[in-house]
């Protein structure tokens, strides 16, 4: 059975609980209680949880009370009992949603059935959670997209950046940890390093190279245990970055993230003290904390989505934009494509910089790509995938093909083989531009074809009375909807 028709199989078990009152986002957090539980069998870890909980004696329970009940003493006890760090972390404060033993005996039996052998794959194991959770992410009643960002986005990140063995990797806001496996996935491929690397090495790039922080209860679970199903044991943090506990997550090579969008409640200001700049505006702070969470040694390096509100809010957002360009080499920006993101209507960008070894001076120009301007309405008729980018790959790196340039590139931006490129969406901006329009970044757009020029509409008093007519017409049939309601 394919990692898909698994994941799918299991995203329908979700129909078995509808009765029991448990919402999408509710039954995959239960979900991954119950299938982590079976996945210690496949994966052969179970010997980490004590015997009395390990799958086999669920699925041999046949009474539905006993069952449920050894069940939720499993997650009240779980924690303290097992010898295994990453599964403490799992299943510290766990609680059942569930409330009818039937329903709980429905999905061992189920997903015992299932046949994970053919699968027996670490790397398709943690695919097929991947897939549950962006069916979780697309499920809009779920609430998950605030922390999901779609995977061809995520891959292509991480390829511009290109990650290196040694380096040490970090996403400040990292959901259910997507950018790190990401990471860890592309040095694999490029590296096989669990045949190449032994002793201190090894083990460093899977516990130590890929890190997050998730503030969020249940996504920092389904982070914990999506990076256990990749063969990572990463140190995910449960807490807010914009603490003090934000303060020591530094000297970095490398930063991949998507902070969340919005303003901290009541308009708070974050608690820590060593940024200059503090907003309300918690993507301002995100991104002040990532290019100073950087190596400073020229190498260090950030791709992260941003919101368009990050790039001309003035005040505080006008100071943070001049001291990143100080810092960094911002030297590209891609103004994605709207309808990405389950959040409607949300306009994004990717911002790309690399910190400098001296603090000023470090960005003399910013080359935008627009994705954005005159692109396909992105959805289930036109799917969002990495073919969409293969016009950008080839400005970014100054490449000919995409797929070619990309199997040697090592992260490098070379200004002269981008200078040639030939694409009208691809533009370069001086540093003096940008200050004579107070360091507002909401540039590089291309002219919008749909737009009708203005010597087109005609005159002014035809205008008017066309849309005076319009207006009577909207009216009428506004009362008219009034009479049939009444």
């Amino acid at each position: 059975m394919s990692a898909q028709e698994i994941a799918n199989k299991l995203w329908n078990l979700c129909n078995v609980l509808r009765d029991d009152g448990v919402t999408y986002h509710q039954y995959l957090n239960e979900l991954t209680y119950i299938l982590f539980l079976k996945l210690s069998e496949v994966k052969r870890f179970d010997d980490q949880l004590p015997p009395e909980y390990q799958w086999q004696v669920f699925v041999k329970e046949t009474d539905n009370l006993k069952n449920f009940d050894r069940y939720r003493e499993f997650l009240a006890t779980v924690a303290a009992k097992t010898t295994s760090d990453s599964i403490k972390e799992i299943y510290t404060n766990a609680s059942t949603t569930l409330t009818k033993p039937v329903n709980f005996n429905t999905l061992v039996k189920a997903i015992d059935k299932l046949d994970w052998y053919e699968e027996n794959d670490r790397d398709v194991m943690g695919d097929i959670y991947e897939t549950l959770l962006e069916k979780n992410a697309s499920e809009k009643k779920s609430g998950a997209g605030q922390y999901f960002t779609p995977r061809p986005l995520i891959n292509v990140m991480v390829d511009l950046m290109a990650p290196k063995l040694g380096e040490k990797w970090n996403d400040p806001a990292c959901g259910t940890f997507g950018f790190m496996i990401a990471a860890d996935h592309y040095l694999r491929e490029k590296y096989d390093y669990l045949y190449t690397l032994e002793g201190k090495a090894r083990t460093f790039q899977l516990e130590e190279a890929m890190s997050g922080v998730e503030l969020v209860g249940d996504a920092h679970r389904l982070a914990l245990m999506n990076a256990r199903l990749h063969g990572m044991e990463s140190r995910i943090y449960l807490g807010d970055t914009l603490t003090d506990l934000g303060k020591n997550l530094k000297g970095y090579d490398g930063v991949l993230a998507n902070p969340p969008f919005g303003t901290k409640k009541g308009g708070e200001k974050p608690t820590r003290d060593d940024l200059i700049y503090v907003s309300s505006n918690k993507q301002l702070n995100f991104l002040q904390h990532i290019y100073r969470s950087l190596k400073k040694d020229g190498k260090a390096r950030a791709a992260v989505v941003l919101p368009d509100n990050v790039l001309f809010e003035d005040g505080d957002g006008q100071r943070i934009r001049k001291d990143l360009m100080e810092k960094c080499n911002l030297h590209t920006i891609l103004r994605l494509p709207t309808g990405i993101f389950y959040a409607a209507g949300v306009k994004t960008n990717v911002l790309f910089f690399t910190r400098g070894k001296k603090e000023e001076g470090n960005t003399d120009k910013v080359w935008f790509y627009d994705m954005r301007t005159n692109m396909p309405s992105y959805g289930v008729r036109t799917p969002f995938t990495e073919k969409a980018f293969v016009d950008f790959i080839i400005a970014y790196t100054g490449g000919i093909n995409a797929d070619e340039v990309m199997k040697d590139f090592d992260g490098k931006i070379d200004d002269e083989k981008r200078a040639a490129i030939q694409d009208e969406r691809w533009q370069c901006i001086t540093l003096d531009t940008i200050k004579a329009k107070n360091y507002s970044l909401d540039l590089g757009l291309i002219a919008d074809s749909s737009l009708t020029k203005a010597e087109d509409l005609g005159e002014p008093l035809d205008i008017a009375k066309a849309a005076l007519s319009e207006l009577n017409l909207i009216q009428k049939e506004l009362e008219n909807l009034i009479k049939e309601l009444n």
